[in-house]
């Protein structure tokens, strides 16, 4: 089914020659249907294609969705042109007395920095408050989710000794929740980052339940029960994600790990295999309709 967009999304043309619809504001309003009204925060670095691995996999769906995507007035943005924010991005202010079935919160690359120190902190936090009354669930990604559980439930983040790239095998420790129906017991996650959360912390919070994790790259996907989904990962991530990762940190000179089970043989001069991305499409299918439409009023 279509996902609502505004008719100036670059984006809009690149989904239409991958075969996924994406339906404009003008002809979604002549329909007579409920659309879900989902709300994105992106603050990776690279919008647009961060916008295109989200909404392939928003697109899974039998439910029309009518996506918003938010700015931080309080950040400034160094590799998005202005003029584009302006053009498709609405500051939080213009939405704050709205509300939305869901919202998702994506990653950026500030792990390294005390949560405090993060120069959008205060407008991050007020939108996290927000969320509890004006959103139905959210979806947290990786850096997100360890700022979610920190602001919600006070879990601290722990700094690795060097970067956790690749794709690892985790496996379901809740098959009965509903986020993970149709889930194998085992299956793949992509991660890149620098730190995580601990088992233990989380185990110390009784309102948080951890429905899967990886032997190698620790707790992967936490649930609260009021709503919110913690994914210490991007299951966004296409195929080439880490490889155009891989290589940009190589053109810097940083010499990073290759990315784990990711490439064969590990060479990055191989097409890399893909493990993970019906796990992705079924856990955004599966929030979409068990945490979201399921539980959300019909009129806000």
């Amino acid at each position: 089914m279509p996902i609502r967009l505004k008719e100036s999304l670059p984006v809009i043309e690149k989904l239409k020659k991958e075969n996924i619809f994406a339906m404009t504001e003008e002809r979604a309003i002549h329909q007579d249907i409920r659309e879900l009204k989902i709300a994105v925060l992106n603050l990776m670095p690279d919008k647009e294609n961060t916008e295109q691995q989200l909404l392939r996999l928003l697109s899974n769906s039998p439910l029309q969705i009518e996506v918003t995507f938010i700015r931080l007035v309080s950040h400034k943005y160094k590799n998005t042109p202005l003029s584009y924010l302006l053009r498709n991005y609405k500051p939080f202010y213009e939405i704050e007395n709205k509300y939305f079935d869901g919202l998702i919160i994506t990653g950026a690359p500030v792990e390294k920095l005390e949560f405090e120190e993060v120069d959008y902190w205060g407008e991050l936090t007020a939108i996290l408050e927000w969320s509890r009354i004006h959103v139905t669930s959210t979806l947290y990604l990786c850096w997100a989710a360890q700022a979610g559980l920190y602001y919600h439930y006070g879990v601290r983040k722990t700094d690795y000794p060097g970067k956790l790239s690749g794709i690892f095998e985790h496996t379901v420790t809740d098959p009965a929740n509903e986020l993970v129906r149709g889930y194998d017991k085992h299956f793949y996650a992509p991660h890149s980052r620098h730190t995580g959360v601990s088992r233990e912390d989380i185990d110390g919070i009784s309102e948080l339940t951890v429905i899967a994790e990886s032997d190698e790259a620790g707790v992967y996907i936490v649930t609260d029960g009021k709503g919110n989904v913690f994914v210490n990962g991007h299951p966004e991530y296409d195929l080439y994600r880490l490889a155009e990762e891989y290589i940009r940190d190589t053109d810097a000179g940083l010499e990073p790990a290759i990315p784990a089970n990711y490439f064969p043989d590990d060479d990055p001069e191989k097409e890399p295999v893909s493990r993970w991305i019906s796990s992705s499409s079924l856990l955004f299918s599966n929030w979409l309709n068990y945490f979201v439409y399921q539980i959300t009023p019909y009129e806000f």
